[in-house]
């Protein structure tokens, strides 16, 4: 297996053209055709990450934080960015970095979050708008079936809980094949109308060249007639933050010691409690003051992230209560994540979490 193997395994599970404008997730050092030994899972990736790795045998690190998030103009190891990276190079160590597109993932970091907290009846906070998009196609009524399973296959007609969603209704389709065509049906210069079923169906814009693939080889025509349509619909299953429930509700000294026990804080920074039970939770893994609103909005008791501005805690209006536990606490469980999720799709090499404590942040 190679990396590209790895790349394309975990933008199955989160693409890149769902990260932020701003971000830089992929694989940002390595060749992709290098066969891989044994990858280790971080959240971070630093010059310790790197030497675990090759003291681990591993040759690629899929690590949640973008070692290189700005532009590099040199290689001379003046920071440790620079130096991580040298280090990697060196030692034929690839690095791949799956960020906010998996923090906007299905089952992504604050889904992971809320996991660890035990919590129950869990839907994206903020769906992603303007990420699907809809087929409509034209094909004789007997080839139909062959074209919708084929798009099927390639990742069209899901929505929610249900797959191979489609619709379709029956006319005639007609046209005029000129003397360069080769016709499936008809003849050349001669007028032909054909029974034929217009399909159509959502799929997710980042599959799009995929789709329209699966569509040229299974229709029959020379020429598919066909046009494609970007909607507003929001993506349920896709997006920023996730909120979810207590299975039972408590009281804030209750709430404050199942946080800490849970994640296993010291401690947490946080507005004033509301003195009501406690059972409705929102939460973003990393920066996620950008949500509060949401959470507000969604009837939240406690927004769950981490880096608030001391100002930002004032946003709050005692409408809930922000607790941040940090940004390194709100976001490392997704290391047991990716470490499933690639331990069951790759057998032939070793998948490794990582053992560095990365966190910059002490407390005294």
């Amino acid at each position: 297996m190679t990396v590209q193997d790895v790349c394309n395994s975990m933008e199955t599970w989160a693409p890149l053209s769902w990260q932020e404008s701003y971000d830089n997730a992929g694989l940002l050092c390595g060749s992709r055709s290098q066969a891989v030994s044994g990858v280790l899972i971080s959240l971070d990736c630093t010059e310790a990450i790197v030497q675990e790795a090759i003291a681990k045998g591993c040759n690629m690190i899929v690590a949640h934080h973008p070692i290189v998030f700005k532009g590099l103009k040199s290689l001379t190891g003046k920071d440790y960015v620079e130096r991580t990276m040298i280090l990697a190079i060196k030692n034929d160590v690839a690095i791949y970095a799956s960020h906010t597109n998996l923090d906007h993932a299905p089952k992504g970091v604050s889904y992971q979050l809320a996991q660890t907290l035990g919590l129950v009846n869990g839907q994206v906070l903020r769906p992603f708008k303007q990420a699907l998009k809809q087929l409509t196609y034209f094909v004789p009524s007997d080839a139909a079936e062959m074209t919708r399973t084929a798009l099927h296959a390639a990742g069209a007609g899901n929505i929610g809980n249900y797959s191979d969603c489609s619709f379709s209704q029956t006319g005639i389709g007609r046209f005029t094949p000129n003397e360069a065509a080769n016709p499936t049906i008809g003849e050349n210069n001669q007028a032909e109308a054909v029974k034929e079923d217009q399909v159509q169906m959502i799929f997710p814009s980042h599959l799009e060249n995929s789709i329209f693939q699966a569509l040229k080889s299974a229709h029959p025509y020379e020429e598919v007639a066909y046009f494609i349509q970007a909607l507003d619909n929001t993506w349920d299953e896709v997006g920023s933050g996730y909120i979810a429930e207590l299975p039972t509700e408590m009281d804030s000294v209750a709430f404050s010691a199942y946080l800490k026990g849970q994640l296993g804080l010291k401690h947490f920074r946080h507005t004033a409690w509301l003195g009501k039970s406690i059972k409705r939770i929102a939460l973003c893994g990393g920066a996620g003051s950008f949500l509060l609103k949401d959470a507000i909005k969604a009837g939240a008791d406690v927004f769950i992230s981490g880096d608030f501005k001391y100002h930002e805690f004032f946003d709050a209006e005692n409408h809930c209560t922000i607790c941040d536990i940090g940004h390194y606490e709100s976001e490392v469980m997704i290391k047991d994540a990716i470490h499933a999720y690639l331990s069951n799709n790759f057998s032939t090499f070793a998948v490794l979490k990582s053992m560095t404590n990365s966190n910059p942040v002490s407390y005294a």
